[in-house]
């Protein structure tokens, strides 16, 4: 797994890119929909709960330099025909698309194989590993008509070190860097496309708070200490690495 030691990517970083950011409401979600705004980009904020993605929203305008674009969408729900409708609202109402962050996630928390149902596996599978994947599938020509475009899938440490009770979780976060390889392999006559698995570890968010209620979450770094990895893997400066597994967490002494 690739560690990146530091980086400081301009303020323009990303100016007149848009990046569509799954899991915008929140958490980490919430982090990197701000920092990609505030380095120039349009962002899509795209997740299921309205109210949090429109306080996400107001952040971004108050920031004064790029605008947003709120698309909710429900993973548990997702068909191919609602996938196709929202990369037709994309390409309708912002014409391109020059990057994407999988940061949607969802678990049930840590629990025995015994206890999970076909609705569990199902729920887990899709909102981690089919959707997104489905998703990179609906936008490829938009992506294929940017001249760098970044693709950003986000892994998880269960699916590197499998361990008894994150079940359907750890399986479906495997697979999201196996596709990596595999997207990254069958994109290799487009140079400009990349897709890289990000795996930001322990940080502070709701969804930790709510797989680890025991833990001293706070101490934590917050998600806006990881936002330099994201901002480079995102941006020009990242272009030709592909296919590879980033931490979100900067080496210790860094």
């Amino acid at each position: 797994m690739d560690t990146l030691k530091t980086y400081s990517g301009g303020r323009n970083l990303l100016a007149d890119r848009v990046i569509l950011v799954t899991g915008a409401g929140q958490g980490i979600g919430r982090a990197a929909a701000l920092a990609y705004a505030e380095h120039g980009a349009t962002v899509i904020l795209h997740g299921r709960k309205t109210g949090k993605l429109e306080q996400v929203y107001d952040e971004i305008e108050a920031l004064g330099k790029a605008s947003a674009v709120i698309l909710p969408f429900d993973y548990e729900q997702a068909t191919e025909a609602t996938v196709a409708e929202l990369t037709e609202a994309i390409a309708s109402q912002l014409g391109r698309l020059d990057g994407i962050l999988h940061n949607a996630a969802w678990t049930y928390g840590p629990m025995p194989l015994a206890f999970h149902t076909s609705e569990h596996w199902q729920t887990i599978m899709a909102v981690n590993l089919l959707v997104p994947a489905m998703l990179t599938r609906a936008c490829f020509p938009l992506l294929n008509a940017s001249p760098d475009a970044s693709v950003i899938m986000t892994g998880d440490t269960h699916g590197q070190a499998p361990a008894a009770y994150w079940g359907a979780f750890a399986v479906a976060k495997a697979g999201v860097e196996v596709l990596v390889k595999i997207q990254a392999g069958e994109w290799e006559m487009y140079p400009n496309l990349r897709v890289n698995a990000l795996i930001p570890g322990a940080v502070d968010t709701p969804q930790r708070t709510k797989t680890h209620p025991g833990s001293n979450n706070r101490l934590l770094p917050k998600p806006a200490d990881l936002m330099e990895t994201y901002l480079f893997l995102m941006g020009p400066d990242s272009v030709g690495i592909t296919g590879k597994t980033f931490s979100g967490q900067k080496e210790q002494g860094t």
